[in-house]
């Protein structure tokens, strides 16, 4: 069972609903036990990073998840938010992240003279074709983006899929089963299913 991890906040219907059409077992949960036994999890995220950093750490469930990810190796998905807090921090706030990736979310520049927040489908391309979740994306994959921080991470062999507004940014990063990417797969029509599809088969 894929376990969407629910703490109040992020669109968790729009994801289970894609993850029914592929076929797969999946629930939303704030339930310990469940996420104890998963077979991989999905870490949604909407709104401000501080919010949903004290909304996670509010249920209690992060040794839980910790263990799963740690110990038994799930798989694990951060969209959006839930992304940016698999790393070290963001910008935006001044809560801890996660530390699962050495990263930070950074503020896109006033400077870039383009509309803050990036808002609307945009190209990624993959830039670890190796990977399981990056050779599964065909070369014209839109995904659609609302957001005002990118992920920077320390290392390039983090990143597995790259976007532009303004500036390159990784759109993917992966470390190991930690997979977290910046768009809404739910909310990407083919592009999105393609890429849940992935992720389903590598928590199977």
């Amino acid at each position: 069972m894929i376990a969407i991890i629910d703490y109040d906040i992020g669109n968790l219907g729009a994801i289970a609903n894609m993850l029914a059409r592929l076929g797969a077992n999946a629930a939303i949960t704030n339930d310990a036990d469940k996420v104890g036994s998963a077979t991989g999890l999905i870490l949604p995220g909407n709104g401000s990073f501080d919010a949903c950093m004290r909304g996670l750490r509010a249920t209690g469930l992060l040794a839980s998840i910790e263990k799963r990810v740690f110990d038994a190796k799930v798989p694990i998905l951060g969209i959006c938010v839930g992304a940016q807090m698999i790393g070290n921090g963001s910008e935006e706030g001044e809560e801890k992240g996660l530390g699962w990736i050495d990263m930070t979310a950074h503020k896109f520049p006033a400077s870039s003279g383009l509309r803050v927040p990036h808002m609307g489908w945009g190209n990624v391309r993959v830039t670890q074709s190796a990977d399981p979740i990056g050779s599964a994306l065909d070369p014209d994959s839109r995904f659609y983006f609302v957001h005002s921080y990118f992920l920077k991470p320390a290392a390039r062999r983090n990143v597995i899929l790259e976007a532009n507004y303004g500036l390159d940014f990784a759109a993917g990063v992966v470390e190991g089963n930690i997979y977290g990417v910046q768009f809404h797969p739910e909310k990407s029509h083919r592009y999105g299913k393609s890429l849940l599809r992935a992720f389903k088969d590598l928590c199977e």
